[in-house]
C-alpha cells in the first residue's frame, strides 16, 4: 500500500480490499485535480464525490472530513515526487555524478512545469502560512530535496566541508522552487523552456562544483 494512502486510511473503521485500495486512489487523483484547478477554497468532498462519480458519503467512507483528504493529496504529492527522486538514483549509479545531477535537476524542473503539480505546490506554499500540517509537511520535502542535492554534490565536490555542501544545496533547492514564479511552460513554449533548462544546467552546476 502506498504511503500516502496508509497514512490517511490509519483511522478508518474498517480494513480496506484491495479494490477499496483503488476506489480510495481514485478520489484522491480527483481531489489533486479539484485542488489544482479551484484551490483550497474550491476544493469540497462533495465536489470529489461527483467527479469520481460516487455518493459523499462514500468518500467520507474512506476519508472522514475535507482536511484528512488535504493530508492524503500532500502527502501523496510527496509521495510521488521522492519516488521519482529514488528512481533517478537507483537507475543512474553507474553514471557519472555530474549526469546524475543534471538528471535530477531535469527531474525538478520538469515537475515544477507539470502544470498540476505546479497548482498543488502552490497551494502548498500558501497553506504552509495558515495550516500547521501543511507547514511541517514543506518542510519535510525541502528538506529531502535538500539532503538530495547535498549528496549529489558531495559526488561532484568531495572537497568541500558539510557546511559548505549543505548552504549550496539549500540555495540549489531554492532557486529550483523560485522558478515556479516564472510560470514556465513546456508544451506551450518549448523551446523557451530547453533555453532556461540550459541556463539552469549552468548556473547550478557551477554552484555545486566552484570553489
Amino acid at each position: 500500500m502506498p504511503a500516502s494512502l496508509a497514512t490517511a486510511l490509519k483511522h478508518k473503521p474498517s480494513n480496506t480490499t484491495g479494490k477499496g485500495l483503488g476506489r480510495a486512489h481514485e478520489i484522491l487523483q480527483a481531489a489533486r485535480t479539484v485542488l489544482a484547478a479551484e484551490g483550497y477554497a474550491g476544493l469540497s468532498m462533495r465536489r470529489v464525490a461527483g467527479e469520481v462519480g460516487i455518493s459523499l458519503s462514500n468518500v467520507q467512507h474512506y476519508y472522514q472530513s475535507k482536511d484528512a483528504l488535504l493530508e492524503a493529496v500532500l502527502l501523496y504529492t510527496m509521495d510521488v515526487f521522492q519516488a521519482k527522486i529514488d528512481e533517478i538514483s537507483a537507475a543512474m549509479q553507474s553514471e557519472s555524478p555530474i549526469d546524475r545531477f543534471l538528471s535530477t535537476v531535469d527531474m525538478f524542473l520538469d515537475e515544477i512545469t507539470d502544470p498540476v503539480t505546479h497548482a498543488i505546490f502552490f497551494e502548498i506554499w500558501a497553506l504552509a502560512s495558515r495550516n500547521d500540517f501543511a507547514s511541517k509537511l514543506m518542510d519535510k520535502m525541502m528538506a529531502r530535496e535538500r539532503k538530495t542535492i547535498f549528496h549529489l554534490i558531495r559526488g561532484l565536490a568531495p572537497a568541500l566541508s558539510d557546511d559548505d555542501t549543505m548552504q549550496r544545496a539549500v540555495l540549489i533547492v531554492a532557486q529550483v522552487e523560485g522558478l515556479m514564479l516564472f510560470r514556465l511552460d513546456r508544451q506551450a513554449r518549448p523551446a523557451e523552456f530547453m533555453q532556461v533548462r540550459a541556463s539552469v544546467r549552468k548556473a547550478l552546476t557551477a554552484l555545486a562544483t566552484e570553489p
